[in-house]
């Protein structure tokens, strides 16, 4: 059986870019989305596996702990085994607001699925590889590498201020600090934890504010004067996926064409 994927959101945007990348790495890939199964994405990652039993698809929402459950659950019936977590789905607020008049509800709604949900769904992940590895001192050798790996993409906002959009900086910043607590926790269980961390990535999510971004890198907002692309996200998921970084946890990869770069 080949090594196994959990991506949350896997079926649009960056998290369709690293499903693929992760496939054609030999992956089989398990998505949950909130949307109808998409048949016609479906179809060409299917091709792409090479096996339509390689890639699943479970419909549901990363900020309910019962689909946690439920996801896990149909990877561990499936294949028997689970390697990789990208929490990689989350949200945008529904509406920019300047953070004087900006509501609770969309704060709690974008915590909800950006910060809380990939929190307690690492949870969920992190006991079942425990309970299907078994006490580390009962193995016959120690594990050559990371037993499982978690990689969570959040975004430059987790350290650049938004003051239209602070809930979703909050819930990015939250994210950063969550890589911390669980690379720290998990090292001792085999288990490593990074984060990637984009700039501007072009998806439907930015697609409102193109031109707002096409002036910036005009300007030199980055070193890399383009838009970033899915697979370049997707490049560094894989990277950490590889296993080819055993003594590396808690890791900051960034994927910003060199915006967090201070310059004069």
């Amino acid at each position: 059986m080949p090594r196994t994927a959990l991506v949350t959101g896997g079926n649009r945007g960056i998290g369709l870019g690293i499903t693929r990348r992760l496939l054609v790495d030999g992956f089989a890939v398990s998505i949950l989305a909130t949307r109808e199964e998409p048949a016609d994405v479906m179809a060409e990652l299917r091709d792409l596996a090479g096996d339509p039993a390689l890639v699943r698809y479970v419909r549901g929402s990363v900020a309910e702990p019962d689909d946690h459950v439920r996801y896990v659950d149909d990877a561990v019936d499936a294949w028997g085994r689970l390697d990789l977590l990208v929490n990689n789905a989350g949200v945008a607020p529904t509406v920019r607001a300047d953070i004087l008049e900006a509501t609770t509800e969309s704060f709690d709604r974008v915590l909800g699925i950006n910060l809380r949900g990939p929190y307690f769904l690492t949870q969920t992940f992190a006991n079942r590889v425990i309970a299907l590895r078994g006490p580390l001192d009962a193995l016959p050798e120690p594990p050559s590498g990371p037993v499982a790996t978690v990689v969570n993409v959040s975004s430059i906002s987790a350290t650049t201020v938004s003051t239209n959009r602070g809930d979703y900086c909050v819930s990015k910043a939250g994210v950063a600090m969550a890589t911390q607590l669980w690379a720290a926790r998990l090292a001792p269980e085999g288990i490593v934890v990074h984060e990637v961390r984009p700039g501007v990535i072009a998806t439907d999510m930015t697609s409102a504010v193109t031109e707002r971004y096409d002036a910036l890198f005009e300007g030199g907002i980055a070193p890399i004067a383009r838009w970033g692309r899915p697979a370049d996200v997707a490049g560094a998921v894989a990277i950490l996926a590889s296993g080819q970084t055993p003594y590396s946890t808690g890791e900051v990869f960034h994927v910003d064409g060199g915006m967090h770069i201070p310059r004069l």
